[in-house]
């Protein structure tokens, strides 16, 4: 180990004393020397809180060359992709830290530390084993589009990462030592002359393979170590006891099967998708079968190998005939070259693979045709070396490609397809009608439609003809479902087997998407099956509170009661975080959110089905975000049960799952609030005045939110002027388009830019708008309410939980920068009367959230959070007045310039960079 360990501090220190070569070298000094001085006035401006100094350094910015302006935003920028590097390497490092010196302690929130808990609450190793057998807890990747680095950008950002490894733990001579400052030097050389956006937008076959190249490495190097990581806890924990540990951990997938308002997921951008996943996975299987083959050279010379595995071998070799010489004699090795040759033979068949629905295939006896069957030929290797005496061997890097299999199978991550409710409708009614069954499908209300798709799942005659006739968009639905059929068919039913309905708001839009899925052959009643899951997502407020009553409808059905029972009695329900929040404001959208899962629970219990809870959470707190372990562990109790679905979105996969040592932590956090909030006996609500003062401040907190949001007259010229909105929806950082239409209205904004907008302009209004109002009146109402509401944050883990979100986004909002955005809108009272109203709630929610928390300012109790914040704001500064000049200027038809509009999007890149969030 090195003798002189790094700190955050020396590693800032050594990237921007490179950085600052860097410029002085490629820019010269006059241009260090402005970036010096923007830097220390901006500085002072923050010390000082001058609104007035502020816009003299605007005024100043507005008369420097594009160039320049652009100049400075990489300096601002290329820092702060190295304070964040530098911030992950500290945090890699406090881990190790922690595990070094507390060996024989679990670090916190870890599953080991879960176990201890819950054995000294009295939980019996049988209950954790039946648990687990029924656990299912899923990250799902999606690519929103809130990551707004390029994929050039995080290669370098890894290389540099790498350096910085080998000078933390490896013994250097000062040769090697010097050649790695060297390599650092030269990765930060060209990253300051490399561009920080894309010239195009992605595709998504591009945003397919930027996920898989981001968590790949990472998680096929993590995942055994978690399974052994658990294994042993389990053992520790309960020595003596038996428990068994399934892959209860996986990976899904949006991205090539999220076509919800965009136009660019096909049918057979699906099957593409699903194509490359697959073709990663095996390559990798592939891979390290081959290393195995390696390790394994057990000669028959030293061991006579079990019948089972001559026989295996006798078998493989009847489809793989292969000469006498070579490793004849090493049967291990010669099982793996086998083993190879079918994997590569599984491959190619899939590559090749035509999804022709309604025409059957069939299979190639030399191909895998599911992982269970290539876990059974690992199985054969490992059981023989175990039964030979080779522990080491049987428990090594055979039973890490066990795990693997286990965890990935042959697709990598499922995928989920999610379609809007309202394009199931419009397909039907087109059917419907030219088929002769009714000409007013859409028209029928909302029990009519109940009536008339019961009545049509029970028939026994096909809808939908072989050979499609209807409009592109019918068509395309249609195919979508075939697709899915086709791959269950000819693949496996895993790969793609949940069909997601976005703004379901009735239960006729599941038996919509029934029907569809009976056309294809994805249910039958006659034939007693079911290959997937039908997932309701409610996101609006009233479908929310609606959401008990609208799975109570679907249980009266009887072809959705026969879909249930083919689907073990599971019904998954997905609920929104992003669009409530931005429909009704962060606290409204919470308690929905929180009372609907606990509504959807006691209706399982009343019917005798299993719910799974699909948490649909985005990165920024408007949208839902926030410390997984501590959202995980403030659901309602009895809402968990070991099973849990979560999405993890935009720039939250790279920071959390791109650094094998970040993301196995965030992994072990995720299974430690599973398995404590599974067994959770605290009563969701402690009291029942806290529910009633909840129902309140979630009443006060929406009508002020609207009242701003969409009742306010002057707030969508606000929002367009003091905000990058539209200059967001021109940022090449995404497939999908910013708006669901081309109208202009606040309902049609998706929510990831709704919130990047103000969170670039440094409102962060979406994460609290609401809550200083509701606060302020309830406690004046009647002062023992701040005791309640105290008492809560103390006692309550979902109200902490909000308040502690809250506090955090709070905190990186800036209300001098906010105005000076204002002084973008073209209309001074408009300005001046939103921005007031801002400020006033902005003001009323820090004095609340400061007295719930019995602090004298934000995050007081959270340091480390507090001082990060603190560092970063007078750096990202700069880029917001540079964003100001810009936007000014790209809004002027007579300034505007291509190399300006480029300014503007490498500064939202650049500040998106600074404060760790974008949407």
């Amino acid at each position: 180990m090195n003798i002189t360990p790094r700190s955050l501090d020396s590693d800032i220190h050594l990237l921007g004393e490179i950085h600052g070569d860097a410029i002085l070298k490629q820019a010269g000094k006059t241009a260090f020397d402005l970036i010096e001085e923007i830097k220390s006035k901006s500085l002072v401006i923050r010390e000082t809180n001058s609104l007035a100094e502020a816009r003299k350094l605007i005024s100043k910015l507005d008369g420097i060359n594009i160039k320049d302006l652009r100049l400075l935003i990489r300096a601002f920028g290329v820092y702060f992709d190295l304070l964040n590097l530098a911030e992950q390497q500290a945090r890699v490092r406090s881990l190790r830290k922690k595990e070094m010196l507390n060996n024989s302690e679990p670090l916190r929130e870890s599953v080991e530390a879960a176990l201890i808990e819950l054995r000294e609450s009295g939980v019996k190793g049988c209950e954790i084993h039946t648990l687990l057998q029924s656990a299912n807890i899923v990250p799902v990747f999606t690519a929103h589009p809130s990551e707004a680095r390029r994929r050039t950008v995080l290669d370098k950002l890894d290389c540099l990462a790498i350096c910085l490894d080998r000078l933390e733990y490896e013994i250097l001579l000062t040769s090697e030592k010097s050649e790695i400052l060297n390599s650092i030097a030269e990765q930060i050389e060209t990253f300051w002359v490399t561009k920080s956006v894309r010239d195009d937008k992605p595709k998504v076959i591009d945003e397919v393979r930027q996920v898989i190249e981001t968590v790949m490495d990472s998680l096929v190097k993590i995942v055994p170590k978690f399974y052994r990581d658990i294994d042993y806890a389990l053992t520790k924990v309960y020595p003596g006891e038996v428990i068994d540990v399934p892959a209860f951990l996986s990976f899904g997938s949006w991205i090539g099967g999220d076509r919800d308002g965009n136009p660019f997921v096909t049918h057979d951008v699906t099957e593409n998708a699903i194509k490359l996943n697959q073709e990663t996975i095996l390559k990798y299987y592939i891979k390290q079968v081959h290393f195995l083959g390696g390790i394994l050279s057990h000669a028959d010379l030293f061991i006579s190998p079990g019948q089972k595995l001559i026989d295996s071998i006798s078998n493989d070799k009847l489809l793989f005939p292969i000469d006498d010489s070579g490793n004849m004699n090493e049967p291990y090795r010669l099982k793996c070259l086998l083993i190879d040759k079918k994997l590569k033979s599984t491959l190619a068949y899939l590559k090749a693979l035509q999804l022709t629905w309604g025409t059957p295939v069939e299979l190639p006896k030399n191909i895998y045709f599911h992982s269970l069957q290539l876990l059974d030929d690992l199985k054969v290797i490992a059981d023989d070396l175990l039964s030979k005496g080779f522990s080491n061997a049987g428990n090594g890097s055979i039973k890490d490609l066990i795990c693997l299999v286990k965890v990935f199978k042959f697709h990598l991550f499922s995928v989920d397809i999610r379609q809007n409710s309202s394009r199931h409708g419009r397909a039907l009614a087109e059917i419907f009608k030219s088929e002769g069954v009714i000409d007013n499908y859409e028209q029928l209300d909302p029990a009519k439609k109940m009536e008339f798709l019961s009545e049509e799942l029970n028939k026994k005659r096909p809808l939908i003809p072989a050979r499609l006739k209807y409009s592109e968009d019918t068509c395309e639905v249609i195919k979508t479902f075939r697709t899915m059929a086709s791959i269950a068919e000819k693949q496996n039913p895993e790969v793609l087997s949940t069909y997601i309905i976005s703004s379901t708001t009735d239960a006729y839009h599941i038996l919509e998407v029934l029907v569809f899925a009976r056309e294809a052959g994805l249910f039958s009643i006659k034939d007693n099956y079911s290959l997937v899951d039908i997932v309701p997502l409610f996101e609006a407020l009233h479908p929310l509170q609606s959401a008990d009553s609208i799975i109570e409808k679907l249980l009266r059905v009887p072809a959705y009661i026969a879909q249930l029972k083919y689907r073990n009695n599971l019904q998954e329900v997905m609920i929104g975080y992003s669009d409530s929040s931005k429909e009704s404001g962060m606290l409204a959208s919470s308690w929905a959110l929180h009372n609907a899962q606990i509504r959807l629970a006691k209706l399982a219990i009343d019917r005798g089905i299993r719910i799974q809870i699909f948490h649909g959470r985005g990165g920024a707190v408007g949208r839902g975000g926030g410390p997984a372990n501590k959202a995980i562990l403030a659901q309602p109790r009895g809402t968990v049960n070991g099973r849990l679905r979560i999405t993890e979105q935009g720039e939250m996969i790279a920071d959390r799952y791109h650094h094998s040592g970040i993301a196995r932590r965030h992994l072990d956090q995720v299974v430690n609030a599973v398995l404590l909030s599974s067994f959770s006996k605290v009563d969701t609500v402690q009291d029942v005045s806290w529910k009633v003062l909840l129902d309140d401040l979630a009443i006060l907190s929406c009508k002020s939110y609207r009242g701003l949001i969409y009742e306010n007259p002057g707030l969508r010229e606000y929002f367009e002027q003091s905000t990058p909105i539209n200059e967001i929806g021109e940022l090449r950082i995404g497939s999908r388009p910013a708006r669901r239409d081309s109208n202009r209205k606040i309902d049609d904004l998706r929510a990831i830019p709704w919130v990047f907008s103000w969170m670039q302009s440094r409102h962060t209004v979406p994460g609290w708008f609401g809550i200083g109002s509701s606060l302020d009146f309830k406690i004046k109402e009647n002062p023992d309410n701040l005791l309640l509401l105290q008492k809560m944050y103390d006692s309550w883990p979902y109200w902490k939980s909000l308040v502690d979100n809250c506090q955090m986004i709070l905190a990186k909002a800036d209300m001098t920068i906010a105005r000076l955005y204002a002084d973008l809108v073209e209309d001074k009272k408009i300005a001046e009367s939103i921005y007031n109203i801002i400020f006033d709630e902005y003001d009323k929610s820090v004095k609340s959230i400061c007295l719930i928390t019995k602090q004298k300012y934000l995050l007081e109790e959270m340091p480390v959070l507090q001082k990060s914040i603190e560092k970063r704001n007078p750096y990202v500064d700069p880029l917001s007045y540079l964003q100001i000049v810009l936007l000014g200027k790209s809004r002027c038809e007579s300034t505007c310039t291509e190399e300006i509009k480029i300014g503007v999007m490498e500064s939202i890149s650049g500040i998106a960079s600074g404060l760790k969030n974008t949407g």
